[in-house]
């Protein structure tokens, strides 16, 4: 498979995930505005964010996160376009299709759907996503060194 096949792949997957999850999240808003707990140091909830990671910008209009994520993207895809490394392909199709996933978010509602709830004790991390987990797996596979990852043929 060549790698731009893999990052097409990658963003779809995202996306999908992504907004699959939140529309069971949002089916069941009632039973989660505080917080379904599954096991210690995890409940399901449901919150709207309007800035970004951490509630940051939250101030900035959602038209503009929108605008500033499309960009991103742009980037993105023009380097997932030029890469040959299906690990680093992966990689930037899992951060544009996170980031799209937030933006069709934006779009709808103004803010972010976020239900994931991690916790120690009372100290609770910011909910976040499944285009935030997307996201962030992407990021983190752009470290995979090179000799860990092969060449797509061409």
């Amino acid at each position: 498979m060549n790698s731009q096949r893999a990052g097409l792949i990658a963003i779809c997957a995202a996306l999908v995930a992504d907004q699959f999850s939140k529309t069971i999240v949002a089916m069941y808003v009632d039973r989660l505005s505080d917080g379904l707990p599954v096991f210690p140091g995890f409940n399901l909830t449901f919150l709207r964010n309007d800035g970004v990671t951490f509630g940051l910008l939250g101030d900035v209009p959602w038209w503009a996160l929108t605008l500033i994520a499309f960009a991103v993207c742009g980037v993105l895809a023009v380097m997932l376009w030029r890469t040959t490394r299906c690990v680093e392909a992966v990689a930037y199709g899992l951060i544009i299709g996170g980031a799209f996933g937030n933006i069709v978010d934006r779009l709808r509602f103004g803010a972010v759907t976020d239900f994931l709830d991690f916790y120690v004790g009372n100290t609770h991390w910011p909910a976040f996503n499944i285009a935030d987990v997307a996201i962030v797996s992407g990021a983190a596979l752009l470290f995979v060194p090179e000799k860990f990852s092969r060449r797509a043929q061409t």
